[in-house]
């Protein structure tokens, strides 16, 4: 815990945030938060609980959502095991589609990318409980902001009057943070300083770059490491202009009203799972990663909660 505090103290420090700017976080009226720790409560009314055959879990939808149905197929047979449901993945397009599917109640085991947990737990009812971690326990991915060679950027502040890629409105590292810091730190705003386009998703951005469709993109370097590590784009391709300090990465977690029971089985399948030879191993420790850790939102969360108070997010839900 003292780590994570650590990293949430410098990145504050690094966006000028501190004490004062901490945000109200609250739930939509569908949840009830008593124990206030930020996140759903489960319900208490065993008729608002739901226990489904099949179980659907969605990765969150930052690259080919085909490649990491492979790559979770291992995982998935354990927790079909662990729970004894047949569990489906789900390959979400976009981070709305997968918020939307889970408040819908169609989506009931997932991981939500940096950026999206906050509105994933005001909005959806997700409860997140743990991240990947090295196998020394340290975690996280810093945000990049990239260009490519021979581009005339050899430095942030000669973005000014160039496009920059970000991801979704969603993502943290592909939007939130990188907007917070070019207006704090370089005093760049969008759309008076440099044009914002959408990529869409992180590989998206690196490969826009990469093929120089777009002037420079702000990036998950956890992304960026593992296409590089199979070949979709190489390192002479891109130029790293900014480096931030460490995020907490994807939050994996459950809907709200699963029953107590599933929701035990569901974390002990994370716990329990034997990451050596499979291919969340071989696909994953391209960016590090080698187990999962136990998390909370209330506090691996809070600098990412403070992020967008910085950048005037509310949690309005539909």
């Amino acid at each position: 815990m003292l780590q994570r505090t650590v990293i949430a103290s410098a990145m504050l420090l690094a966006f000028g945030l501190g004490d004062a700017a901490r945000a109200e976080f609250t739930l939509d009226p569908r949840y009830s938060d008593a124990d206030g720790d930020l996140i759903a409560d489960i319900p208490t009314d065993a008729s608002q609980l739901v226990d489904p055959d099949t179980l659907i879990f969605a990765y969150t939808p930052v690259e080919d959502p085909a490649v990491y149905a492979e790559v979770w197929a291992g995982f998935l047979e354990h927790m079909e095991e662990v729970t004894g449901k047949s569990v489906q993945f789900f390959p979400v397009q976009s981070n709305a589609a997968q918020l939307e599917a889970m408040r819908a109640g169609r989506l009931h085991v997932a991981g939500f990318n940096t950026g999206s947990n906050p509105i994933a737990v005001a909005c959806a009812g997700f409860r997140p409980f743990t991240m990947m971690a090295a196998a020394d326990g340290s975690f996280g991915y810093e945000m990049e902001i990239i260009t490519y060679p021979g581009s005339g950027i050899e430095k942030v502040e000669d973005l000014k009057g160039r496009t920059l890629a970000f991801t979704a409105e969603t993502s943290n590292s592909g939007f939130k943070a990188p907007s917070a810091l070019l207006k704090s730190e370089f005093g760049l705003e969008s759309g008076t300083d440099y044009e914002a386009a959408f990529s869409g998703k992180h590989d998206n951005s690196v490969l826009g770059v990469a093929n120089k469709d777009y002037d420079a993109a702000a990036i998950a370097n956890s992304v960026k490491s593992r296409m590089i590590e199979r070949g979709v784009v190489t390192d002479d391709q891109l130029v790293v202009l900014y480096t931030s300090q460490t995020f907490p990465t994807t939050g994996y977690g459950i809907v709200y009203n699963l029953t107590p029971e599933l929701q035990a089985k569901i974390q002990e399948a994370f716990f329990s799972f034997d990451w050596a030879g499979s291919a969340l191993e071989e696909e994953f420790s391209k960016s590090g990663e080698a187990q999962f850790i136990p998390i909370t939102f209330q506090d691996d969360w809070a600098v990412i909660r403070q992020i967008d108070e910085a950048n005037g997010v509310s949690y309005a839900c539909q």
